[in-house]
């Protein structure tokens, strides 16, 4: 069955850098286009980054871009996000999530997520 394992996540201060991996396992992993999306605290569901099935195009949302890079090794089945220059306002719940519709945003697996806390 399709699984989505998060990990990675923790406590850094601000400015700090942190990377997430997802292991991905249970289906053609290079088939597929990668999304990462995030929870704050109290708030709705925030869609982060996306990367195509083979890695050359990757997209940002305004309040990541320049800071957060999202890549993949298809060959380890695995999606990453490395994270610098970290702020308060990133603190969330961080999933991975595959893209069952080629980058359009419907979301049909995701993992259980992985702790992002940002505080001095």
């Amino acid at each position: 069955q399709v699984q989505l394992v998060e990990s990675g996540g923790g406590l850094v201060q601000p400015g700090g850098s942190l990377r997430l991996s997802c292991a991905a396992s249970g289906f053609t992993f290079s088939n597929y286009y990668m999304s990462w999306v995030r929870q704050a605290p109290g708030k709705g569901l925030e869609w982060v980054s996306d990367i195509n099935s083979g890695g050359g195009n990757t997209y940002y949302a305004d309040s990541v871009k320049g800071r957060f890079t999202i890549s993949r090794d298809n060959a380890k089945n695995t999606l990453y996000l490395q994270m610098n220059s970290l702020k308060p306002e990133d603190t969330a719940l961080y999933y991975c999530a595959r893209d069952q519709s080629w980058g359009r945003g419907e979301y049909d697996y995701w993992g259980q997520g992985t702790q992002v806390t940002v505080s001095s």
